[in-house]
């Protein structure tokens, strides 16, 4: 259980590089300086802002529900981090071994729908029910596409073990992987290891799906341009608006965790999870010099390293995503979820059913 307390302090501390790191890279983007007044290239302006939110007055309107309002940010924040419980971080390293790891996290992260309507609800303020209903309305229809494509790996890999999913994207696997999946071609990359073992290439297909993962986790993180629920020239600021203080802090370091989870759950489902990048190359042994054997301080290490450079990567590109493209409006957020990705996502499960059935 060593696992779970890391992902936890991991989590906690990514709010802080993750800020920081952000507001550098939307400056730089928009040729600006961002923080830089406040310590040394302003790494002390995130400290300054909780300072700051801990001396705030913890406001409760009084025509909100009470109790409804006090315990919304509780519910969102206790949801986003139990995700973290199942997901692997090296070959040994895991918060918990549960064998349907996969239904467990979409479980659990579908949950801080509740936590959401609470907010607005209990509010008792238009705009923020407003915001609640954009939110829940957005997280519900995008997690139908999502589940497809989880779907489409659960049904490759057969296991619903995020662990088991690891070790089929490595050269530790007992399975056989041939390249791009295609047993006809006779080239078999068992042994390759690398990024010719990850899911995106282990069946051409995956990698289309992990683009419609990778879009709908944006929606489902209320990231631009999937930032409806937020938007502050419509709806002032969404669900969270009466939030004041500590609780502000609880619902804003929730959406933070809540892009390192999917990321996570990305890297672990379609990118080799803590496998190597680098792929053994006839004498060149990348692959097995880089990725420790279970069991080991070099796998405990080299599997974390790999791991966290591919979510931190992936993060990257979350932000570059928010900085780069404009909100889009409702009528075509649901069009592109039920008439777009939906549809391809049902494609896409039903070529992994017959891929399953054909080519092992």
């Amino acid at each position: 259980m060593l696992a779970l307390p890391i992902f936890l302090a991991m989590a906690s501390g990514f709010v802080i590089v993750g800020v920081y790191t952000e507001r550098k890279l939307s400056a730089f983007m928009q040729d600006r300086l961002g923080p830089m007044e406040t310590g040394k290239w302003g790494l002390l302006q995130l400290f300054a802002d909780l300072l700051k939110l801990l001396q705030k007055e913890d406001i409760v309107p009084t025509a909100a529900d009470r109790r409804l309002f006090l315990l919304a940010p509780a519910i969102i924040f206790a949801s986003v981090f139990a995700g973290f419980a199942v997901l692997p971080l090296t070959p040994d390293l895991q918060g918990s071994g549960a064998a349907v790891g996969v239904f467990y996290l979409m479980a659990i992260v579908s949950f801080d729908v509740v936590g959401i309507l609470m907010a607005g609800w209990g509010s008792n303020n238009k705009y923020a029910l407003f915001g609640a209903m954009r939110s829940v309305a957005q997280i519900i229809s995008y997690e139908i596409p999502l589940g497809l494509t989880i779907l489409c790996v659960v049904m490759i890999g057969q296991t619903l073990n995020l662990q088991e999913i690891s070790f089929q994207q490595g050269i530790y696997t007992t399975d056989t992987n041939y390249l791009l999946g295609l047993k006809g071609l006779g080239l078999d990359v068992t042994h390759w290891g690398g990024i010719f073992s990850w899911n995106i290439l282990r069946n051409p297909f995956l990698l289309i799906a992990y683009v419609i993962f990778f879009i709908c986790t944006l929606a489902e993180s209320n990231r631009a341009p999937f930032d409806l629920p937020e938007g502050e020239s419509e709806i002032v600021g969404g669900f969270h608006t009466e939030y004041s203080g500590m609780r502000f802090a609880l619902l804003y370091l929730s959406e933070y965790a809540m892009m390192l989870l999917v990321s996570f759950l990305g890297v672990v489902l379609f990118l080799g999870s803590w496998n190597t990048p680098l792929p053994n190359l006839g004498p060149l042994r990348l692959a097995d010099w880089t990725s420790g054997a279970p069991g080991t301080l070099w796998g405990h290490l080299t599997g974390g390293f790999w791991l966290l450079l591919k979510v931190y990567f992936m993060v990257l590109l979350q932000m570059w995503v928010r900085w780069t493209f404009p909100r889009i409006r409702v009528d075509q957020m649901m069009h592109l979820c039920w008439k777009v990705l939906t549809p391809v996502g049902l494609i896409l499960l039903l070529i992994s059913g017959i891929w399953r059935l054909l080519m092992v």
